[in-house]
């Protein structure tokens, strides 16, 4: 099982080269969705690593593959020039996840 990381800036693909993790750099909403649906597909990837900038460019086709797509795991990575809302994240998925406000 392998991790997979698509990312919007090339130090961060470049740091988990070094870790050993195989990934791509995109920008484009197009290109992340593309990025998605191949590594769906693929059955070696079990989690796929995205960073925060390119989640929010597609939120509501990210959150609907963690809901309902059991592998790979999708994991956020959070890029060191946003601020990271991983709290306000994880409160919002578990509200959709089983229909309660937290």
């Amino acid at each position: 099982m392998k991790f997979f990381l698509i990312s919007d800036n090339i130090d961060t693909q470049m740091g988990m080269r070094l870790a050993g993790i195989e990934g791509v750099v995109v920008h484009e909403r197009r290109d992340v969705l593309k990025e998605l649906e191949r590594v769906m597909h693929d059955p070696e990837i079990a989690i796929v690593m995205i960073t925060t900038k390119l989640i929010e460019t597609c939120p509501e086709v990210i959150s609907e593959l963690k809901l309902r797509q059991l592998k790979p795991l999708i994991v956020e990575v959070p890029d060191r020039h946003g601020e990271s809302n991983i709290g306000e994240t994880i409160d919002r998925y578990v509200s959709e996840a089983i229909g309660v406000k937290l």
